[in-house]
Formats: C-alpha cells, structure tokens, sequence
C-alpha cells in the first residue's frame, strides 16, 4: 500500500482527524543556520545518516496523550570543508517532564538486506557505509566536514500534565572547532530550536492482555563482558538488561533454566544448578533461578517464560534439551549424550524427578499461573511432527499441568491440539486464524519484502506500525528470539556487534534480526529500532486507552502483516484521529 493509498484509507474514519479539539500543526519554521553549522529537528521515523542531506525544520509540533513517552532527532549539519565541531545538546522541558539525550552512533552495514525490493527499504544510497542505529548515553558529539550529528531525545509526558499545548526548546551548543584554518578558539554559541506538545485529555493505560517476550542471552551477557557465569558481576548486568526490557514494553521475560543453543559451548546458558547423584539420578538447586525470576518480578515483569524441553529446529523434539552439570564453580558435562530420543529412558528419568520440583518451585514463587512454557522450537514438517506429538505426549503424562506454546507455521499443531497457543509467523499467521486458531504472532530473518520487520535497513515508520497490527489482527502476543545475541551465529564464539548487526552470517541473518541492544560497560545500549518497537508497543496501549475497536474503520486499511500503511504520515493523522476521541 502506497502513501496516496493508505491516506485515502484513513479518509474512511470520517472526520475524525479534524475534530474539535486536535489541532493542527503550525508550519515549521525554516532550519537555522550559523557559523558554518546548520541545525534542524527531525521526525522520530527518519533515520539521518552521517551524509543525509541537511533537514529543512527548525520547530516541530507533536501530540501525546498522559502518560505517553514520545522521541524526536535534533541535527546539525557541519557545512565547513575545514573544521571539526564539538556540539552539545540539552532539552529545557516544563516542569514535571523528563527529558533524555542520547547520541545516535553509526554501524558499518556492507550490504542491504536481500529478499526486499527498494521502497521497502531505508537507507538506500547511504548502504553500504554507516547506518544509525545505538543510542550512546552521551549529550556531545565530535562531528568532521560535511557530516551530520544526530542527538535522540526521549520525552516522557507526566500523566497529571495539563491537557493544552506546551512548549519546550532543543538547545544545541556549538563548543569548539578543531582544524588547520583557524587556530583562534572559537566563541561558543547556542541556537534553541522549540518544540510543542500538545498534551490531549486522554491519559495512557498500561496495556492489556498482550504479552510480549524478547529473548535474552545471558551467555551472550558474560562472554561480552568476559565474566563468571552467575557471579556477582553477572547480577548485577542482568537486573539492567532485564529492567531495561520491561522498560520497553517487554512485560514477559525469558528465563534460561536450561541452555536452548543448537552448540554445545563451555559456559551454556544454564541458571538451574544440577548434581548427579547416582545412574540417572539428579539433585537440583533452583537458587539462582529463584535469584532471576524475582528479579523480573521487582523490575516489572507480568509473567516469566521458560526454555524448551526439547531440541529446536533442524531436529525439533528429536532430542531431549541440553542439560549440563553445575554447581556454584563451574559447568561440568551433560547428562546424557546429544543424541539420544527424546523420550528415552535416560531423559524420562530426569524429568520425572525434574517437573515436580520445577512445579514446587514455581508453586513457592507465585508464578506458575504466570508462566509461558515451550515444549521444542520451529517444529516443521510430517517427521518432526511426529517427534513433536511423541514429546508432547510425554510431557501431557509427567506435568498435565504445564501448557505450552511453541514457534510453528502449519496449522495442524493447533487443530490437532498439540500446542495450547501455536506461535506463528506472521507470513502463516493468517492460516490460523482462517482455522480458528487464536495465536501469538512472531518473525525471525523473516519474512521480509512488504512484510512488518525490525532490521536495519527497515524504514522505522515501518516498524512503528507493529502495535497497530498486532492490535487490528488480533494476535494474542508476539515472540522475538533476537533481543542481544552477539555470538557469531551457530558458534561459541563472541562476536562484535557494533562491527557486524547480521553476527556473521548475511544474508540469511539479515542485519539487525540477532539483537536490538548493544553491550554496554553498565548494561543495554538501546537502538533507535528498539525505541522505535516500544513506542509501537505503546501504541496498542493507546488504542486500548481510547476504546478502539479492531475492526474499526479508522484501521481498515491495515488488511495483513504484508499489506499495511507504511508512512509516517499515515502514523500521526491516525494517533491524531485516536486523540480525538477523548475531550
């Protein structure tokens, strides 16, 4: 669906753009320029790369219910062939607001993504070369001739803020130059480039009934940082990464009990320390599993999600998981060979001791009505489906109590009842629901083409819209595996993820699929996607906020996961046309 296309679509909520009360934005006043600097505001929604032409507005004008976090870019451009410049930025905000600067850093991105024609695609022209994307927690940037410098400010709008337009100014310093032409240090100056929000009546609520899980690395966490495994310098890492999930709008966090990797690594994922005591005989500490999941708990999180059972996709339920010994010191070897049947003797043994102390455990957390459960990964085709029905019914005998959910993409798991909430592409997803399935929704490299994505050549815009899909059509959740795996893919090897976001293996993992946080010295440095994702997240909260329906006409032209407006424009006329609906 093109702009002409999905502006014409929103006509069909009537006039609901113009109501009395949602004013229209005044015209920008023009970018200002001195000094050999030129300085402008940007959308949220644009990426501006270190080459991007100069930007035109020097004001910007927004909307926001109570409550709401919103973002823009302030930019400068550095017109002078012969001197570097320093250039600070700070945000003046009313009273009661909080207002965060961030520099937007640059990857080097050699290809774009394959399998996407070029208007669905950001960044063409600018790819191969550097790619904004990490938000360092800097509020100063060193920017050469003829490039850009790009500041990300994170609004948060307090919920008693009065319902009316108020004004808040970007202050950009110029506080030195550095070059061969003039050695005189220079006069710092400082332009103000203000912004209005116009604050509606409506206040945000937290959103409901719509769970969403990231996947976190915890091994990624401690080979980045080379640091023991569940040591204190580890907890203390993990309390940041998972608060900053929640802060994201993740409300169901991941808890690695066991390793769920294809490779077997020397230091795996594994909090739940296990003892053999004898042949096929186990005794189990739930401490640092207990340690995480309050942890989770106290950062915010709704429910807890635990690792699968089984082996993932290529041999999905073939095998039992991967369980090491583990003791306080050290990861010992596994329990039983890779090999064997998922439901050998061997593992059947172990789980027949494992699942009641797992059920007390969560028993004595508060947390098994909380609890998301997999029974194995990608299931796909007659044989693993198969292996899936065998490993299913295994686990229905042990722990009936434990229902499941698991990534699959043929509809027949969930008529045939082997999984209580399929996970399904999003490119299979209709299937589903065509079946009478409810579902959660997921990708994963992906689809991609016209089809919603993450990446970072993705058009932000484009992923701003996954809020307001998910909420039209009615997934009862969404699953990402990629929230900061840094690994060279399928190796145990740390990677670098600020020198290469496909982890080694383009084009099949396009760039950016693998993680949406960077490693940073004191926890998760965010990405623009990321910020972008959670204010789409936040976004099904306002449209539960103020009542819409999924099947009303301001969201018909969303029809699939492939065909769906994909403009920034589209975006604020139809937040403009939801605030309306409220005062």
């Amino acid at each position: 669906m093109n702009r002409r296309d999905a502006i014409r679509g929103l006509a069909l909520a009537g006039t609901l753009a113009t109501t009395e009360g949602a004013a229209k934005a005044a015209a920008p006043a023009a970018a200002v320029e001195r000094d050999g600097l030129r300085f402008w505001l940007e959308s949220s929604l644009r990426r501006v790369y270190p080459t991007s032409p100069a930007g035109e507005a020097a004001s910007m004008d927004m909307l926001a219910a109570k409550g709401e976090r919103l973002s823009l870019q302030a930019c400068f451009r550095n017109l002078d062939p012969s001197n570097s410049a320093i250039v600070a930025c700070e945000v003046v905000a009313p009273e009661g607001w909080t207002a965060r600067v961030r520099r937007v850093g640059f990857v080097p991105m050699q290809h774009l993504d394959t399998a996407t024609p070029r208007d669905e695609l950001e960044g063409v022209g600018f790819i191969p070369g550097l790619c904004p994307d990490p938000l360092y927690n800097d509020a100063k940037v060193h920017v050469g001739p003829e490039s850009n410098g790009v500041f990300w400010i994170s609004l948060n709008v307090p919920e008693g803020a009065e319902a009316r337009v108020h004004e808040l100014r970007v202050r950009l310093t110029l506080e030195n130059r550095f070059g061969y032409v003039d050695f005189t240090r220079p006069q710092p100056f400082s332009v103000e480039l203000p912004a209005r929000v116009d604050v509606r009546p409506l206040t945000l609520r937290p959103r409901r009934d719509f769970p969403v899980t990231n996947w976190i690395s915890a091994d990624s966490i401690w080979e980045w940082h080379r640091i023991k495994p569940c040591g204190e310098e580890f907890w203390k890492l993990a309390g940041a990464y998972i608060r900053n999930l929640v802060s994201h709008g993740v409300d169901v966090v991941y808890t690695p009990l066991f390793n769920i990797r294809h490779e077997i690594l020397e230091r795996p994922a594994q909090l739940l320390k296990v003892r053999k005591v004898g042949p096929d005989r186990y005794d189990f500490d739930f401490s640092d599993v207990r340690r995480w999941v309050r942890i989770a708990r106290e950062a915010g999180a709704n429910q807890v999600e635990w690792p699968h059972l089984f082996t993932p996709a290529p041999t999905s339920a073939k095998h039992p998981q991967r369980v090491f010994e583990r003791d306080d010191e050290k990861i010992g070897p596994m329990l039983w060979a890779p090999e064997i049947a998922a439901t050998s003797p061997s593992y059947r043994a172990f789980l027949e001791q494992f699942l009641p102390q797992f059920k007390a455990f969560l028993e004595e957390e508060q947390v098994l009505d909380r609890s998301l459960f997999h029974c194995a990964d990608e299931p796909d085709g007659d044989v693993q489906m198969a292996d899936y029905r065998k490993a299913r019914a295994l686990l229905n005998e042990l722990a009936p109590w434990m229902k499941v959910m698991d990534a699959m993409s043929d509809p027949r798991f969930a008529t045939e009842r082997l999984s209580d909430m399929p996970v399904p592409s999003i490119a299979t997803a209709p299937a589903f629901t065509a079946a009478g399935c409810p579902s959660w929704a997921y990708f994963c490299c992906g689809p991609r083409g016209p089809y919603l994505q993450r990446l970072l050549d993705t058009p932000l815009a484009k992923i701003r819209m996954a809020g307001w899909l998910f909420y039209k059509l009615g997934a009862k959740g969404f699953l990402h595996w990629g929230y900061n795996y840094w690994f060279v893919f399928c190796t145990s090897r740390i990677g670098d993820p600020f020198a290469d976001a496909s982890v080694g293996a383009w084009p099949g993992m396009p760039y950016g699929d693998a993680f949406v946080v960077y490693p940073g010295p004191e926890g998760p440095i965010d990405s623009l996607r990321w910020e972008v994702f959670a204010e789409s997240l936040q976004d099904y909260a306002l449209l539960q906020s103020a009542g819409i329906r999924p099947d009303d006409p301001l969201l018909a032209p969303i029809k699939d996961y492939a065909d769906f407006p994909k403009s920034a424009e589209w975006i604020s006329e139809a937040r403009r046309a939801v605030l309306a609906r409220i005062g």
